[in-house]
Formats: C-alpha cells, sequence, structure tokens
C-alpha cells in the first residue's frame, strides 16, 4: 500500500507540474505578438537535422572509383538482385524513376483499349496521366480521410463494365489496405497495381508494399526514402509481366529472356523507349538500401515522440495506420489540423506557430481529376468521369498541414516544437479574435 500511495503521489506531482508548465507557456506572449520563439535551436542546427538526402563518404568513394575503373553496369543487376532479396520478390527490373516503372507497368498489364483502371485522384500525376499513352482510362477514387489512402467502399460505387485494374498509391508512407483490396481484385478479375514510389520499407502483415499487386513501383528520386537522385524499380509477380516490362523500355534484354519467352524475339529493338536506370544511380540506390531500415526507425522515433504529445491538443489528429501495418514516412510529417475542433482558423494558428520557428506548411496534395488533361476527351479512348463527390480527397486537403521529418536524435527539438504548440494552443483565444 505504501508504495501504491508513494506511486499515486508521484503521478500526481508530475501532472500537477505538466498542468503549471502549460499554464506558464500560457501566460507567455506569442512570439507573433513580439514575446520571444519556443523555438531556440539554431536554424542552422534545424538544417542539419532535416536535411534530406543524406550521402555519406561510402557513396561518394563508390561513385569515384566506378568512374575510375569503367564497370559501372554491373550495378544494375546487383542493385535487382539486393532488391529481390530485401523485398522477397521473384523479379525486380531498374528504371530510369518511379514514372518509368509506371510506364513499364502500364505496358505489361497488356489491358485491352478502353480499358477504366480504379486509382486515387489523391496522387502525383505520374500514378495516372500516363495512361493515356496505353489507351486506358482512369476511373477516380476517393481516399479514406482517416488513412488519406485508397478508399475500397467508394472504389466498389465506381466500378462499370469497362473496369479491368485497380491502382493503389500508399499516401506519404501509409499502407493501404493491400488485403482486403486484393481480395476484392481477385473477386472480380481486376489485376492490382501499387504505387509504392512514397513507401518503401512500409509492410503490411509483414508483407512489402509494392508486392501485395501483380506490379508494384518503386521511386529511388532525391526526395524518396531510397534516394538515388533519379532512378526506380518495378516489383513483378509473374515472368510474363517481368518480360514484358523489361520488353517495353530496354531493349537489350530480350536477348536473355528463355528461349521459349514470346519476348525473346524483339531483342534489339525493345519497343523503343529506353528506361534503363543510369549506373552511378544504381551504385548509390545499393549503398543507400543497407541504411534504409536504420534509416525509417529512425524517423519514425522523432515522429512519434513528437505526435504523441501534439494529439493531446484540441483539433490535431494523425492519420490511422493500422496496427498490423508498419509505415514509413515520405518528404514530411503529415498531421490534420481540424479548425473548427481547435476553436481557432487553421492560417492563424499556422501563422502563430511559424513566427515561434516551426516550419509548419498547408499539407494539400494533387487533385488529379482537376487537371486539365483529364477533362479533354481527345486524349483518352473515351471521356474521363470528373467526380465531384471525392469527400475524403477534400477534407484531407482541407486539413493536413505538413512538418519536418527529424532525420537525427534531436530531443531538444522535439521538447521545442512540443512547447510552440502548446504555448499557441493556450493563447488560441486570442488568435480567434485577431
Amino acid at each position: 500500500m505504501a508504495t501504491r500511495g508513494s506511486r499515486r503521489d508521484f503521478v500526481q506531482a508530475g501532472a500537477a507540474a505538466a498542468l503549471s508548465a502549460s499554464a506558464a507557456r500560457g501566460a507567455e506572449t506569442l512570439a507573433v505578438d513580439g514575446g520571444r520563439k519556443a523555438v531556440q535551436v539554431s536554424a542552422e542546427r534545424v538544417a542539419q537535422i532535416t536535411k534530406w538526402p543524406r550521402f555519406s563518404d561510402e557513396e561518394k568513394r563508390i561513385v569515384s572509383e566506378l568512374l575510375d575503373n569503367n564497370r559501372f553496369y554491373q550495378e544494375i543487376p546487383m542493385l535487382e538482385d539486393e532488391l529481390k532479396n530485401s523485398l522477397g520478390a521473384p523479379f525486380v527490373k531498374a528504371h530510369c524513376n518511379g514514372t518509368g516503372g509506371l510506364l513499364s507497368a502500364f505496358f505489361a498489364l497488356d489491358l485491352p483499349k478502353g480499358s477504366e483502371i480504379l486509382a486515387p485522384s489523391y496522387t502525383a500525376w505520374a500514378t495516372t496521366a500516363p495512361m493515356h499513352l496505353f489507351g486506358y482510362v482512369p476511373r477516380f477514387v476517393d481516399i479514406n480521410p482517416r488513412t488519406m489512402t485508397f478508399d475500397l467502399d467508394d472504389a466498389k460505387k465506381r466500378l462499370t463494365p469497362q473496369t479491368r485494374a485497380v491502382m493503389v498509391m500508399h499516401s506519404a508512407g501509409n499502407p493501404c489496405d493491400m488485403d482486403q483490396i486484393c481480395a476484392f481484385a481477385k473477386e472480380r478479375g481486376l489485376a492490382v497495381v501499387e504505387d509504392a514510389c512514397q513507401a518503401q520499407g512500409a509492410s503490411l502483415q509483414n508483407k512489402a508494399m509494392g508486392t501485395w499487386g501483380a506490379i508494384g513501383v518503386f521511386s529511388f528520386q532525391s526526395s524518396k526514402i531510397l534516394p538515388a537522385i533519379e532512378g526506380g524499380a518495378g516489383v513483378y509477380q509473374t515472368r510474363d509481366y517481368y518480360e514484358r516490362a523489361t520488353l517495353f523500355g530496354n531493349y537489350e534484354l530480350p536477348s536473355s529472356f528463355p528461349a521459349e519467352s514470346q519476348y525473346r524475339t524483339y531483342a534489339g529493338t525493345g519497343m523503343g523507349p529506353k528506361l534503363r536506370i543510369h549506373p552511378l544511380a544504381a551504385a548509390i540506390a545499393r549503398r543507400q538500401l543497407r541504411k534504409m531500415e536504420e534509416s525509417n526507425t529512425l524517423v519514425d522515433a522523432q515522429v512519434r515522440q513528437l505526435t504523441d504529445r501534439l494529439v493531446e491538443l484540441p483539433g490535431i489528429s494523425r492519420p490511422y495506420c493500422r496496427p498490423d501495418a508498419k509505415r514509413v514516412y515520405w518528404g514530411s510529417h503529415v498531421l490534420f489540423l481540424d479548425e473548427a475542433k481547435a476553436g481557432c482558423p487553421k492560417d492563424a494558428l499556422m501563422k502563430a506557430l511559424r513566427a515561434e520557428g516551426v516550419q509548419i506548411n498547408p499539407g494539400a496534395y494533387d487533385e488529379q481529376h482537376k487537371y486539365r488533361l483529364y477533362s479533354e476527351a481527345k486524349w483518352w479512348h473515351h471521356p474521363v468521369t470528373i467526380p465531384e463527390d471525392l469527400h475524403g480527397t477534400t477534407w484531407v486537403n482541407k486539413t493536413a498541414v505538413k512538418l519536418p521529418l527529424f532525420r537525427e536524435k534531436a530531443p531538444d527539438l522535439v521538447e521545442q516544437y512540443v512547447q510552440a504548440f502548446e504555448k499557441v494552443w493556450a493563447r488560441r483565444a486570442s488568435l480567434q479574435k485577431a
């Protein structure tokens, strides 16, 4: 009993101290009104903490060595083998970038012209814009506002007799519900393609993103989780998909296909495009791959330390991630700021936070259906249906904000970010009046 009492006293004392500290911050003058900034870590140190990509002496050394010994091209098959091993995938082809991987994926699908592909509007152009080059038409699907990812319930409502495939995108590194999506696709006879360009290292039920669908695509562009300045890869579950995708952008490789391959006869020409990854990019990607898990783990820990405290404030929430999923973070740390629940306009809160030294920006992302390309029938086999009811997409883009990712252990910066938010939230009534 004495032990329990001591522990209760300790917890109560800690809670009182926290309330006192919060009250003290509330009494402080906001920086936007001339007070002292909450974030005192120097701009130079913040730049170092948030710097990405990070190339070490190892990458610089191998690039120099390859320039000296002229043995660059061996790096490409070695990268592909290492990706196969790390992903547990049967076939991998490196491409010049993620867009090249998506182009190859569309060619590999070999769908009839006029086929519709269920795909999110909330994605980068490369996920859907190239479809018209192959005679395909996107059928835009909403995202779940809790997760920012493909909304399967909405997709089911948008099926048409022309639907032949499903394209998902793991938004900002958060895995889609691939078990449910793949079960739905199998029932309907639809091919599944994963745009995993933002999700290298993520998984669901210990199965890597990019390996759930028939085809998965990764990007190695400089902002991505496995940065090689430029580059990408396609992951294929069957030899036929692999050979057809390789045929599209690698004129030199069909001669290496098995004698019985229907695509071997195109040796020397391929299909015309050349989408081979630059060998120096492949060399960089190999070295980055060895460090990726450690980097993802560190970033995740920093995000959790910060977010676990920020979500205690009214109006702040984070994208939901399933307990059986492992997410990663691409580009930035996205949170939702609901100004109705916060009791203060989002813009006013962001302005005050910036004054405190917080790097915060609007988190709205592309909505493909709003771009001109999709409204012009001349580019498409048949007109693209432009949806007006993507409520999840609208809500996410209205509420999302972006914070930087901390690439080094930075407990002082985490603490000062928390203090900045608490300080602004404690005085948000004054911001509302302003």
